[in-house]
């Protein structure tokens, strides 16, 4: 199997060589960028399948270039994992709401880095359901990774995406918000409860008047996704 390439994003020389080492005997393939604008012509030209990055750097914070790579359709699904000392709860939320995947608080342990690396890609790259699933004229192909009703194509983001598909493989059941969260975010991911439910909205405005019916609220619950009324 081909190594995974990771693109680590930091100004601190020390933090990207400790990083990279550890990188390496876990057998990735790491490329290194000391700042925001080499960091982004770096993953045009190598397209790496994940990027490590700093939220605090000289000129282009780390957090707007997360923010810059998730507007861009072909750099949206690229998984990010933000690197910080900021440890606040707003930050952390702040950041995955700008698409960070995972949010690790600086100092950090090479052998938490690595695990958390491995569950994010775990997440990006999705064991199962290969098939398109189609409901109500609501069709999701995994392969091509693109939404479309009666056949015209929606504008869904990752997370909307990733949610859309969870439900569109497990219809007819009331999820709580924590279980999406477990499910579509991970475990080890923190994302408080009410972040679903900015997602939820997201998803059926992307879905349109035609089936933001098909996602539903359970009240005292969670979200169902059901063709029945």
């Amino acid at each position: 199997m081909t190594a995974k390439t990771v693109l680590i994003v930091d100004d601190e020389a020390p933090i990207r060589e400790m990083i990279a080492m550890a990188l390496e005997m876990a057998d990735y393939r790491v490329l290194e960028a000391d700042n925001a604008q080499t960091a982004h012509a770096m993953v045009v030209d190598h397209q790496p399948d994940l990027l490590l990055l700093d939220w605090m750097m000289p000129g282009t914070s780390g957090i707007e270039l997360a923010r810059r790579l998730k507007r861009d359709e072909t750099t949206a699904e690229l998984p990010i994992i933000m690197l910080t000392a900021k440890g606040e709860e707003d930050n952390k939320i702040q950041g995955l709401e700008a698409g960070a995947d995972d949010y690790i608080t600086k100092p950090f342990s090479p052998r938490e880095l690595v695990a958390r690396l491995k569950a994010v890609l775990r997440r990006a790259t999705p064991h199962g359901v290969e098939e398109a699933v189609e409901v109500d004229g609501l069709r999701l192909d995994p392969v091509s990774h693109r939404v479309s009703a009666d056949g015209q194509e929606l504008g869904v983001g990752p997370t909307e995406y990733r949610l859309l598909q969870f439900f569109m493989t497990h219809q007819e059941r009331a999820y709580t918000r924590s279980q999406l969260l477990d499910q579509v975010w991970g475990g080890n991911v923190y994302v408080e409860e009410r972040t679903v439910d900015v997602h939820i909205r997201r998803l059926r405005k992307a879905l349109g008047e035609r089936h933001q019916h098909l996602v539903q609220t359970v009240r005292g619950t969670g979200y169902r996704f059901s063709a029945k009324g």
